[in-house]
């Protein structure tokens, strides 16, 4: 009598599925009826599509950019007056063909105060700079940041004001 009534409450066993690819191993529900080894492929193969389309967005906002680049610095070339002699203009197409170059940007490998080698031990401060262990601590490198200031905008930040109506009297 007991078993009579788990079988009109309680859902049935599910029997075990075949893989979807048809590989011959079982799925599951979870791993859209894949079996581990199909769906660690299928995984695999969306994370590298996802790792592509990355890159070409990558790539074409950077060309963008360096056609923007480019536009800029010969509209700048066509403004400028020629006044002087011809050696005035050879020089301007210069500044043309320079910007159309890629200028990446240098890495910071030196401690800012002491020129010391850091590579991989370097701290960059708030400031802006890379410092050498001895040079870490703002006292010592007399840093320009504004760290009060900073602490008082993020304390404002984290903390709104909260004002209540005023509550009148009877």
């Amino acid at each position: 009598m007991g078993s009579e009534q788990n079988e009109g409450t309680s859902f049935p066993p599910s029997e075990p599925k075949l893989c979807a690819n048809g590989c011959g191993f079982f799925g599951t529900a979870s791993n859209m009826n894949l079996c581990s080894k199909c769906y660690r492929d299928l995984r695999t193969v969306e994370e590298q599509a996802a790792k592509a389309k990355a890159a070409m967005e990558k790539s074409l906002s950077v060309k963008k950019k360096q056609e923007d680049v480019f536009v800029e610095t010969f509209k700048s070339v066509e403004e400028m007056p020629h006044v002087g002699s011809s050696s005035t203009a050879v020089e301007q197409p210069a500044v043309v063909l320079a910007g159309d170059e890629q200028a990446e940007p240098k890495v910071a490998n030196r401690c800012f105060i002491c020129r010391k080698k850091v590579r991989l031990t370097g701290f960059k401060c708030r400031c802006g700079s890379t410092f050498c262990g001895e040079h870490r601590y703002p006292e010592k490198h007399e840093c320009s940041f504004d760290f009060k200031g900073a602490g008082r905008v993020a304390i404002a930040k984290a903390n709104p004001v909260v004002k209540a109506d005023k509550v009148e009297r009877f």
